[in-house]
């Protein structure tokens, strides 16, 4: 029986991650490799077959560096170990990024009033990577991907460190067809219902007094996209949100705003798109016209990635699948 069983030892702080509320993560291992585990000592047993147990022992000691490293430990990322598990491993970051490497090669921003921010799914790592290789990068894909999070995470990592001097995000205000003159207040007033995206991750990773602290000295700033035109935006991390909305010549605009010393991001999900001529988005056109140029990234999320909860992959999924449906032969000539 003894060969049957494997015995990981974990401190207080891992076994408390492994097992999760009322057992519920050592329940989601069991179910997903007909496993039993146990709690015998400082640590758990595993009983099984050699192949499901050695597919348990690496979520187990994923969960239990992600702890280690002083992030939470949460539902979500049980899934997502268990997805790299079952499908592909998530592959280290760069050297040069602003991360940290765990025991199991999952990476992790030193960042987070919860501890170090660790990617939950491979498309995440990989997109963490990107930000660190390239100058330009584009994370595209679904909601609830984590690629706004990890963008303003990257930048608030690289504004700690002092290595850019100012955060800047924009958004297009669709909604208030950029004509925010009409509205009352300042500014950031002006702004920051079209940015509460943003700011949610900012103080989730900063905390709302450092957030307030740093817009305060102009560290952290936020404008919409029309407010961008004239600028060069130097020793920057520029952060450009919902970009399908952006028009041709508005993405051509910001772009082209960044200065020495500078990196920008973009993201947005090209199937959202509330132009009143979803053609003119300028995220589908420089995602096709940019790939391949030197120093542009382009990482793209799939309803798999999705990390905020397993209801909204299946509704993703069901969204992707009708649209598949009823999408239209493509034109055989795009006019740029």
């Amino acid at each position: 029986m003894a060969k049957d069983t494997d015995f990981i030892p974990l401190n207080a702080v891992e076994l408390a991650a492994v097992v999760g509320p009322a057992s519920r993560h050592i329940a989601l291992v069991e179910d997903a490799f007909k496993v039993l585990i146990e709690q015998p000592g400082a640590g758990v047993s595993v009983n099984g077959s050699a192949r499901d147990r050695g597919q348990a022992r690496r979520v187990i000691e994923d969960l239990a560096s992600r702890a280690a490293m002083g992030a939470e430990v949460t539902e979500a990322d049980v899934r997502a170990a268990l997805g790299a598990v079952m499908g592909r491993a998530m592959p280290a970051a760069s050297a040069d990024a602003p991360t940290v490497e765990s025991p199991s090669g999952s990476v992790a921003l030193p960042v987070g009033r919860r501890g170090a921010i660790v990617p939950k799914t491979a498309a995440q790592a990989r997109y963490l990577e990107t930000l660190a290789r390239c100058e330009l990068s584009f994370g595209v894909g679904p909601a609830g991907t984590g690629k706004t999070f990890l963008a303003a995470a990257y930048g608030a990592s690289l504004l700690r460190r002092g290595q850019v001097d100012r955060l800047v995000v924009t958004r297009p205000a669709v909604e208030a067809g950029e004509k925010l003159g009409f509205l009352p207040g300042d500014l950031n007033e002006k702004v920051d219902p079209y940015l509460a995206p943003i700011w949610q991750a900012l103080d989730d990773i900063l905390g709302p007094d450092e957030v307030r602290r740093r817009r305060d000295k102009g560290e952290i700033e936020a404008a919409p996209i029309a407010f961008m035109r004239g600028r060069t935006l130097s020793h920057a991390f520029i952060i450009v949100d919902e970009a399908q909305n952006t028009s041709r010549l508005q993405m051509k605009m910001v772009l082209t705003r960044v200065g020495e010393g500078s990196r920008m991001v973009v993201t947005g999900d090209p199937s959202q798109v509330d132009l009143l001529n979803p053609r003119d988005s300028g995220l589908a056109h420089a995602l096709r016209i940019l790939d391949g140029v030197k120093g542009v990234g382009i990482e793209t999320f799939r309803a798999e990635d999705v990390v905020r909860h397993a209801m909204v992959e299946r509704i993703v999924r069901a969204y992707d699948a009708d649209a598949a449906k009823r999408r239209p032969a493509p034109d055989l000539e795009d006019a740029d």
